[in-house]
This record gives C-alpha cells, structure tokens and sequence, in this order.
C-alpha cells in the first residue's frame, strides 16, 4: 500500500452511506440525488481539484426541449472531497429536470458548495446554442487561495463546439 504524505489524519468513511462501489437505482431528479463526500487527505494542502462534464444534459423548462452543456467545475478543498460516481449521478440526475440554463448552471455550484464547504470554487457552464444564441454561465464563491494555479477552462468562445 502506499504511503501518504499527508500530515493530516485519515478519517474513516462509512462505505455503507456511499454509493461508490454498489449498484444504485438513478435518481429521478435532482433535488432526490445524494451528493456524496470523501475525507479530503490532504487538507492542509492547498490545490485544485476539476471535474468536467462534456455531455451534461437538462430540459428546457418551456419546450421540453433537451439542452445541452459542457460544464467545467473547479474547486479547492477543505475538509472534504465530492465523491465522482455521486457527482455523476447527480449531474444525470438533471436529465429529467426543466430549468433555464443559468438555473442549472448555479444551482450545481451551490449544491455542491453546501455539500463539501470547499475554500473556493467556480462553474463554467458553456451552453450549447437554441435559438441560435449560446449562453455561458459562470458563478463562483469568494476569492481564490494564494498560490492555487487554475488552468483555462479550455472551453472556445463558441464557433461551433466539438
């Protein structure tokens, strides 16, 4: 096993109240998803941690229309870590959900925000065009830790994504 470098005890983590590693019904929307953390073992350092999502869909809540975004989530961790299968999740979880872009887009910042009270984070949400007109949607918490390197989000201005 390998060893960590981190000064910072392990906490343990209760499999039983995870989703990792077991077979789970998806869920319906997004307000019945469960957004799991992990301890973070390296607390005491300050990094970055991004997920991306190139194919996160949701309905339009007009239409019904399927929209469709790439989402780019940045963070810096404190105590705890979002767990990616649980993210996943509740990313799909919005499949099935009517809400305008810049609803989505903020409501995941936030959600997440509550769940693992990261030291700072920020969302791209680059939104594919309806109507003939892009809509990309950023939202973050409060400053950025010093010394934290946050790449490009490496998403274009539109000119026909992909």
């Amino acid at each position: 096993m390998a060893k960590t470098t981190s000064k910072t005890p392990r906490k343990s983590v209760k499999p039983e109240s995870l989703q990792l590693g077991r077979v789970v019904e998806w869920p319906t929307s997004p307000d019945h998803a469960q957004l799991d953390r992990v301890p973070n073992p390296q607390a005491d350092t300050d990094y970055l941690v991004r997920f991306t999502a190139p194919e996160f869909t949701s309905l339009c809540p007009v239409t019904g229309q399927p929209d469709f975004a790439h989402l780019v989530i940045d963070y810096a961790p404190g105590a705890w870590l979002v767990e990616s299968k649980a993210l996943k999740l509740y990313l799909a979880s919005f499949r099935n959900h009517g809400g305008f872009h810049e609803d989505c887009t903020v409501a995941i910042g936030k959600r997440i925000v509550a769940a693992i009270k990261p030291k700072w984070l920020r969302i791209g949400g680059y939104w594919y065009p309806r109507g003939g007109i892009p809509i990309d949607v950023f939202w973050q918490t409060g400053k950025l830790p010093k010394n934290v390197w946050v790449p490009d989000q490496g998403v274009a201005t539109y000119r026909g994504r992909g």
